[in-house]
């Protein structure tokens, strides 16, 4: 059974639900295609991370480019 993470950003980056859907349905025929694997069974996992660079958040150093 075929296993599929995908790690996005989060905060206001992250996609909305209907993105998702379509990630799901896009790498999942992908990945059938591809492997020639049955996909009834396969697992899409979005993960949206929040991430931060040099000790601050990218929210915080947005708004800090911003002033």
């Amino acid at each position: 059974m075929p296993f599929v993470r995908i790690c996005v950003t989060g905060d206001e980056e992250r996609p909305t639900s209907e993105q998702k859907k379509e990630l799901i349905a896009d790498v999942t025929k992908l990945v059938g295609d591809v492997l020639g694997k049955n996909t009834s069974n396969m697992v899409v996992i979005i993960d949206e991370i929040p991430y931060g660079i040099g000790g601050k958040t990218v929210r915080e150093r947005r708004k800090e480019k911003q002033s």
